[in-house]
Parts: structure tokens; C-alpha cells; sequence
């Protein structure tokens, strides 16, 4: 017996292709002494293939990338045209590193979206071979009632 989504769930589409991507220097944040440190940097991302367009952003980390152990949170905000729909949307990481296992987490905003991407919801999913940013976008949008 097969099972099939009901038919008032949205469709999930799926958009891939690459970023290159720009990160400013590493800029201490204030906290108070004996803290443990943290840092901000600027993002600027050039998306191409389905999702095309730019995005800005900022990333703030804190504990010993050097040796495997730090967190990352950063929101983009990216403009441009997702498979020929145009308008923007955001986007929030959060990434872990640990123990020598990383922990990726890349989500759309929720309420982000505007123009054609209004409504818009989904992960996605990045990777790095030979030094070239790759994406895959999962991705929904809500029914129009």
C-alpha cells in the first residue's frame, strides 16, 4: 500500500548551483573581560544557476576554529530570481563544530519573502569541492487561500 502527501500540502521544488562568496575580515565583538571572545564578519555571496542574484549578511562565531571547536550564526539577505520567480528572502545558518563533526543548518526565514517569493519556506544545503560553493535549495511555498 503506497502512501501519498494529502492533496492540499505544498509541492517542494528543489533549485541548485553555485555561490561564490566574499567574507570580511574578522572584527572583535565586545564582551565583558574573561569572556569567551567573539567576532563578526561581513558576507557578500554572488548566487548563480537557479537562484540567481546576491545576497548580503552577517556572521558573528565565537570559540577555536584553528582546532575544530566553534559555532557560527549568520542572517543573508539574498535578492534576485529563484527559478524565474523574482523578489528576496532571508536566510539563516547555524553551524557547529566539534569533536571533528560539523553541524550545518541553512533555513529560510520564515515571513522573509516578498515579491513572487512571498510565502516562501525551505532549507538549504551547501558543499565545497576543490574550493567551488555549491548549493541545493529544497524548497515550498505556502497555499494562497
Amino acid at each position: 500500500m503506497s502512501s501519498s502527501a494529502p492533496a492540499n500540502s505544498p509541492k517542494i521544488h528543489h533549485a541548485a548551483g553555485r555561490f561564490e562568496v566574499k567574507i570580511g575580515a574578522p572584527q572583535a565583538m565586545e564582551v565583558p573581560p574573561g569572556a569567551a571572545p567573539m567576532f563578526r564578519r561581513s558576507l557578500n555571496k554572488q548566487y548563480s544557476g537557479d537562484l540567481a542574484g546576491s545576497a548580503l549578511g552577517e556572521m558573528q562565531m565565537s570559540g577555536q576554529p584553528q582546532v575544530g571547536e566553534a559555532a557560527y550564526t549568520a542572517i543573508e539577505s539574498f535578492i534576485g530570481a529563484l527559478q524565474g520567480r523574482s523578489g528576496s528572502f532571508a536566510l539563516a545558518h547555524l553551524g557547529l563544530m566539534s569533536g571533528g563533526q560539523q553541524d550545518l543548518r541553512i533555513t529560510i526565514v520564515p515571513g522573509s519573502g516578498s515579491g513572487e517569493l512571498a510565502g516562501i519556506s525551505g532549507e538549504l544545503a551547501l558543499r565545497i569541492e576543490a574550493g567551488v560553493h555549491f548549493y541545493e535549495l529544497h524548497y515550498q511555498f505556502k497555499p494562497k487561500t
